[in-house]
């Protein structure tokens, strides 16, 4: 990932030991997994293939970040319905564990998982010197908390593996884990990474630190609510010299990538064919929109995760966040078409389909309204909690807000979140974190009904299904995929899904 070589193929290539000797040969075009990890360079290699799996999972995380939220939905395509039973269910709430997203999903988790877990044994057993395994132990048990807290967001009890499996016979014996028992796992590797990682890397921008330990054990305990060990973990990201940066529109720069606000990104090089390059300006832009929004009209845009109506309204006046970050429509041949789009991935690039756009996973931002958000459910709105909210409203040239209550507070918090936020992945998970099952499915309930009366986007005469934008408390968590249990009956199917 970044600008190091990824070398999954360390992961694919691993050759398991053949049965009865049949085959005594070795294949010169693999590498066995019993000579490989043996220096330091090849530990590295095999972290460089972890980072290199973040890419793919982030690539479609905007599928339940925000299109399952009220922030986006898709420019409707009335002439091809060939997303109905994938990504145009995310919106709609009409998932279901045949859902092939859901599928992608929980196997891209597992098997980053795998090369997690396995790295860290192999690890273990090396003879590298303890200074350098350091740092590297950090960086793999960070990668393992990410994907576990995601995976339980995402589906809550799910299998808890930290090692590596002897037999396949042995994968037929798992069960889901508790929750608490997924967190407590989760808490426990970004401690131990917190101790291990260094602040920052010399020529190395991208890799995980000691911030984005920190940052994300700080959120990990607001949604546990453990609201005054989320206030001790997120101050000491204070103190280790992140920044708000002036111009909001930096942190999506791919000339000022890893800027001073920036705690965690995904790295991403375009401008060339090493195949580590991002493509959300494609992914983004309206579907008939031509090479006006890309640059280019060789790739057909896709028209996803397109800004809804109350998401374009969710800006106060004057705010400065809300032109760097979405475009209320296109002109085309001297027409303007109303069709919104993300805008704060655009940037200009030189090959076609290969931008070089980094996703930023947490800003100092981010880690400013948590830390409101915990002390004021802690002890109210404090001077010290309105002063985080203003920092981030000042910066966005907003006026300063100082009148509030607990429950205002909390509201201005969460809005601010939103526009602050908006098409970073957040809006899903906060609002799943805010509010109860019942409470989430009133409120997406209530987005639906907006949008079947007010469609952001054109239908082109097809109307919504009966079952579009109908929301059930136990859609706040996804199904297991229907192939894991019928893989394994042992894993059970969350509520409500059949």
């Amino acid at each position: 990932m970044r600008h190091i070589n990824i070398l999954l193929s360390v992961f694919c290539g691993l050759v398991l030991a053949s049965c009865d000797d049949f085959l005594t040969t070795t294949d010169p075009t693999k590498i066995d997994r019993n000579v490989f990890f043996q220096n330091q360079t090849q530990i590295e290699q095999a972290l460089n293939g972890v980072y290199g799996q973040l890419q793919g999972i982030t690539n479609t995380a905007y599928l339940w970040g925000e299109m399952a939220s009220d922030n986006t939905c898709f420019d409707f395509n009335p002439n091809d319905r060939g997303g109905a039973a994938g990504w145009e269910a995310i919106e709609y709430g009409t998932v279901n564990p045949g859902n092939g997203e859901v599928s992608n999903l929980y196997n891209a988790h597992y098997s980053a998982l795998y090369n997690v877990n396995y790295t860290l044994e192999r690890l273990e057993g090396s003879q590298i010197d303890n200074a350098v395994k350091a740092p590297i132990e950090g960086q793999l048990k960070f990668f393992r908390a990410y994907y576990y807290f995601n995976l339980v967001r995402y589906f809550g009890d799910v299998v808890l593996l930290t090692y590596t499996l002897d037999s396949y016979n042995a994968a037929f014996e798992l069960n889901r884990s508790p929750q608490d028992e997924v967190y407590a796992q989760i808490i426990a590797d970004l401690q131990d990474a917190v101790g291990k990682l260094p602040t920052s890397y010399s020529g190395q921008a991208g890799r995980v630190t000691k911030g984005a330990a920190l940052s994300l054990l700080g959120k990990v305990f607001l949604t546990l609510k453990r609201y005054d060990e989320a206030q001790t973990t997120l101050r000491q990201v204070l103190t280790l010299g992140y920044s708000l940066v002036p111009d909001y529109a930096d942190n999506y720069d791919p000339a000022k990538k890893n800027g001073p606000e920036s705690i965690f990104e995904v790295q991403y090089q375009g401008d060339n064919d090493l195949g580590e390059h991002s493509n959300f300006t494609y992914l983004f832009a309206p579907r008939l929109s031509g090479n006006v929004v890309t640059g280019f009209s060789t790739v057909v845009p896709n028209g996803r995760n397109t800004p809804t109506n109350d998401m374009i309204a969710a800006y106060e006046p004057n705010d400065k966040r809300k032109d760097i970050s979405l475009k209320t429509g296109y002109t085309r041949d001297g027409v303007f078409y109303p069709v919104p789009y993300v805008s704060k991935y655009n940037y200009p690039h030189t090959i076609a389909g290969r931008t070089n756009s980094n996703w930023p996973v947490i800003r100092y931002a981010d880690v400013l309204l948590m830390l409101a958000e915990a002390i004021n459910e802690a002890s109210g709105p404090t001077s010290e909690a309105v002063g985080l909210l203003n920092q981030v409203r000042n910066r966005a040239g907003l006026s300063p807000r100082n009148d509030f209550t607990k429950d205002t507070f909390r509201k201005a918090v969460l809005d601010e979140r939103r526009v602050e936020l908006a098409f970073e992945n957040h809006r899903w998970f906060d609002l799943k974190r805010t509010l109860t099952p019942a409470e989430f499915a009133i409120f997406m309930n209530a987005h639906g009904a907006k949008e079947k009366a007010n469609p952001t986007v054109t239908r082109g005469g097809i109307g919504f299904s009966d079952l579009d934008y109908v929301f059930e408390d136990h859609e706040v968590l996804l199904p297991i995929p229907a192939l894991q249990i019928q893989i394994n009956p042992k894993l059970t199917q969350n509520p409500g899904y059949r």
